[in-house]
């Protein structure tokens, strides 16, 4: 960053440097991160995402919860095989089919439109179902601010849970192999996910898709696979930044009416 700042001249532009002067420090970048802190950073995505919302003019929506591993910016500690070594907060957990070191992104979307809701972060070694009554009640909260209703509710049967189903009258979650056995009718999904059920829960279910791509945008597009912070306050600012980019880009993109630009930064980049 400190380069760019030196030498885009779009970017000096948007900072309000002249072309007198120097780009920002390293120094001055930090400090900026630590007064800003995690708390606000969220206050100021959930004002970009009401206004979103309340743009779209949409009555209701589908919102689908999915987990993602961002890994931590260290090895493991050679006497406590599962913690960091020098990222104290980070722990092992599984990523894909294996297991890693670092943390889990916790992400509420709009299946409709891709436009994440809420967040929390956690270490990896911390389960889904831990964090899911939070993060909806956080992306009910933003919902019902903007007089939008929650239709329905999209995960993985790693959200399977008897609370978030309760909280919720319409739930697509599949339920684990070992559980509810000899019921039939129940969602399920095999390891070749494929899905099993009723026809309406199957196509509920299938609303799931545009997480992963979500998340795969704000991997590969918006930078948060880049993680070079340690600590967890650390690494959720650093992944809120990247949520922002992605929330901005979408605001862009429904300003301009072109939706499908809504998760492609390099649009705006020509």
């Amino acid at each position: 960053m400190t380069r760019i700042l030196n030498t885009d001249h779009r970017i000096r532009r948007l900072c309000l440097i002249k072309d007198s002067q120097r780009g920002y420090t390293r120094s001055v970048l930090r400090r900026f991160s630590r007064r800003v802190s995690g708390e606000n950073l969220n206050k100021i995505i959930d004002s970009k995402v009401a206004k979103i919302l309340k743009g779209q003019h949409n009555s209701e929506v589908d919102v689908v919860l999915d987990a993602s591993f961002i890994k931590a910016w260290s090895i493991r500690h050679p006497t406590d095989n599962q913690t960091g070594y020098s990222d104290a907060d980070a722990r092992v957990g599984r990523s894909g089919r294996s297991f890693a070191l670092g943390y889990k992104l916790h992400l509420s979307i709009d299946h409709k439109t891709m436009l994440p809701l809420s967040s929390v972060f956690a270490s990896a070694n911390q389960n889904e179902k831990k964090h899911s009554l939070t993060l909806l009640e956080k992306a009910r909260s933003i919902l019902s601010r903007c007089k939008v209703k929650l239709r329905s509710v999209v995960a993985d049967s790693q959200y399977s849970d008897s609370k978030l189903r309760s909280a919720v009258e319409k739930v697509a979650i599949p339920y684990p192999a070992n559980h509810m056995k000899g019921v039939e009718g129940l969602l399920r999904v095999d390891r070749k996910f494929r899905a099993y059920g009723s026809e309406e829960q199957r196509k509920e279910y299938h609303k799931r898709p545009p997480i992963e791509a979500v998340n795969s945008f704000l991997k590969t597009q918006f930078s948060m696979s880049n993680n070079k912070v340690r600590g967890l306050g650390q690494v959720a600012f650093y992944a809120l930044c990247s949520i922002l980019c992605l929330v901005l880009n979408r605001g862009a993109a429904q300003n301009i009416g072109r939706y499908e630009k809504a998760v492609s930064p390099t649009y705006f980049n020509t």
